[in-house]
């Protein structure tokens, strides 16, 4: 079962509901396609020691794997209506980790760009 970018967006905007975002105001949601057809949804929660919050992306992937998940398609990213949100670094490198080729749609200013994740970090960090 093969999900299109536009419904998977969609499950993406409805996560970005459920986002933490005291701190920035910046609410982010991710929809994560697995190759068995579940779709994962997750928002970013923010702390007030930043470098504890976590991106909407890593927490799909974490509650994917934590679900007993390990394959995935796609990936859709939405945050504030109107700005360009592709994943951050650290989320590019955890998702290139699990699907080298996974198909990545985010907002960019009032549409969405679709792409691969092996485009956005061409230089992957793998282990020895």
């Amino acid at each position: 079962m093969s999900v299109s970018d536009a419904e998977l967006f969609a499950h993406a905007r409805e996560a970005r509901a459920r986002a933490y975002a005291p701190y920035s105001k910046f609410p982010v949601g991710a929809a994560l396609a697995c190759d068995d057809g579940t779709i994962l949804t997750a928002a970013n929660v923010e702390n007030a020691s930043y470098g504890l919050s976590m991106c909407a992306e890593r927490s799909a992937i974490f509650a994917a794997v934590a679900a007993g998940h390990t394959a995935f398609a796609a990936i859709a990213i939405a945050g504030p209506d109107g700005v360009t949100v592709p994943p951050c670094g650290a989320c590019r490198q955890v998702l290139v980790e699990f699907a080298p080729q996974l198909r990545v749609s985010y907002q960019a200013g009032s549409s969405f760009v679709t792409t691969t994740i092996d485009a956005l970090l061409p230089a992957t960090f793998v282990f020895p």
